[in-house]
């Protein structure tokens, strides 16, 4: 799909300037240029900031963090997925996946995905159809349920040189509630419909379960004892804390509890400053925007400073990791922002705006964004280009720039997703898969435009 996509970009940006003359050729010629330089300059504002915060990330993950989250997230998905026996390894996958998505973790949430999808065939009786924990699964997991905006958009944010790159957190986190929200409610509401029931059994197949689902790295279960070589460092922690004395781990909590208490302090005292100047409404939302990503800062380096993560090491390793993602993106980005700024410098894509502006600008979305909402459901690394293209041309600090990074974060690549997890199951049927999640990437963009205006005006 992309493919065309790209395509399309590039063909109606040399069809357009070659009707509308010399001067309009010569100005799309200076954009790919212009256009392949900017995309790599991007890219290397955005390594520094990449580093940081993955680094910071796997402290997070070496102090187990993520498998807090996954404890508390268990209640939770027994209720969703009754179906499913809790010591299933189709649901200890699921609460990891999700665990890895809300901390923002994408690249470790993908193989607990495609772990779950692949026990969760060997429990279909409906096979080639997608069962109902199928079907819920995909819709959570499409609807970009996280804590934390992408990583990249704010190191695209930082490199473009933005006041404040992390302004958008608090608008990314209410859009992604309303885009998985609105994921569950789709699910439990087409559910019943006898369009999307899977096919009735036959008398012999009652008992039946599927075996023979594509395994993904290998052929065995996880309920056969096989290592997880991406769960290897609770073991590895548990003997770390096991040899500390215990007046040590105490002290060391101690010190913990002191800073947190210190900075909740500093908190309230700011808030009720701001309060007695600027109105209570007014306060609560500058102490969202200004003391969030301090709060986010301490408590992971206090929660790794309790747990002995040897938080410097986690950091250069976290750091390692960025530089090999900033490396894949460069192609992406510089062909996508090639074939936009061409396409721009045609005058073909201000034409569409034009057309489409009279109608968007009735529910307060710029036709600027328009773009990036329609390929973001399509491609990750082509939306990450189409934020990037938009960020540089209004600036990141502008409503559109807000609304466009807002709305990289709330959505996701729901057509990558459906074709890698359900290929990776062997479903052939999703059943009401795609409604739900096309349902999901609505709300997320009605949600992403509503805290935007809220908070950017």
């Amino acid at each position: 799909m992309l493919n065309a996509i790209w395509l399309v970009l590039v063909a109606t940006s040399l069809l357009v300037a070659a009707a509308s003359g010399p001067e309009a050729v010569a100005r799309v010629t200076d954009s790919i240029f212009e256009s392949a330089k900017s995309a790599v300059q991007l890219v290397i504002g955005l390594v520094g900031v990449m580093v940081f915060f993955l680094g910071l990330m796997r402290i997070a993950f070496d102090a187990g963090l993520r498998e807090a989250v996954a404890r508390w997230l268990a209640p939770v998905m027994r209720r969703l997925f009754p179906e499913i026996p809790a010591d299933h390894p189709a649901m200890g996958a699921m609460v990891m996946n999700f665990a890895s998505n809300i901390l923002g973790m994408g690249n470790a949430a993908t193989p607990f995905g495609l772990k779950a999808m692949n026990e969760l065939a060997r429990l279909n009786r409906h096979a080639p159809w997608a069962s109902n924990a199928m079907v819920l699964f995909l819709a959570v997991n499409a609807s970009s349920i996280t804590l934390l905006p992408p990583l990249g958009t704010i190191g695209v944010r930082a490199a473009a040189h933005s006041a404040d790159p992390w302004a958008i957190w608090m608008p990314t986190l209410f859009a992604t509630l309303c885009s998985t929200a609105a994921a569950i409610a789709t699910y439990f509401l087409l559910k019943p419909l006898p369009l999307f029931a899977p096919p009735a059994l036959a008398p012999s197949a009652g008992a039946a379960v599927r075996v023979d689902a594509p395994a993904i790295g290998s052929t065995r279960s996880a309920d056969e004892g096989e290592p997880d070589p991406t769960d290897a460092g609770p073991s590895a922690r548990a003997a770390r804390n096991d040899s500390e004395p215990s007046w040590r781990r105490s002290a060391r909590r101690a010190l913990v509890g002191l800073a947190l208490l210190g900075f909740a302090a500093s908190v309230v005292a700011a808030f009720r400053s701001d309060a007695l100047s600027h109105g209570a409404g007014i306060a609560a939302r500058n102490l969202l925007q200004q003391w969030t990503l301090p709060a986010l800062l301490l408590a992971v380096l206090a929660y790794g400073f309790a747990r002995r993560v040897p938080v410097y090491d986690s950091m250069v390793a976290g750091g390692r990791e960025a530089l090999e993602v900033a490396s894949r993106i460069v192609p992406y980005l510089v062909v996508i922002l090639v074939a936009v700024g061409m396409l721009r410098a045609s005058g073909a894509l201000d034409a569409v705006i034009g057309w489409i502006d009279p109608f968007t600008s009735q529910i307060g979305v710029p036709a600027e964004v328009l773009p990036m909402a329609l390929i973001r459901p399509l491609s990750g690394s082509g939306a990450l280009g189409v934020m990037s293209e938009i960020i540089t041309t209004h600036g990141p600090d502008s409503f559109i720039g807000m609304l466009t990074c807002t709305l990289m974060g709330s959505t996701e690549t729901t057509f990558y997703v459906l074709a890698v997890y359900f290929g990776a199951a062997g479903v052939v049927d999703g059943r009401h898969a795609l409604a739900c999640c096309l349902a999901a990437d609505v709300a997320g963009f009605l949600g992403a435009v509503a805290a935007c205006r809220y908070f950017f005006g």
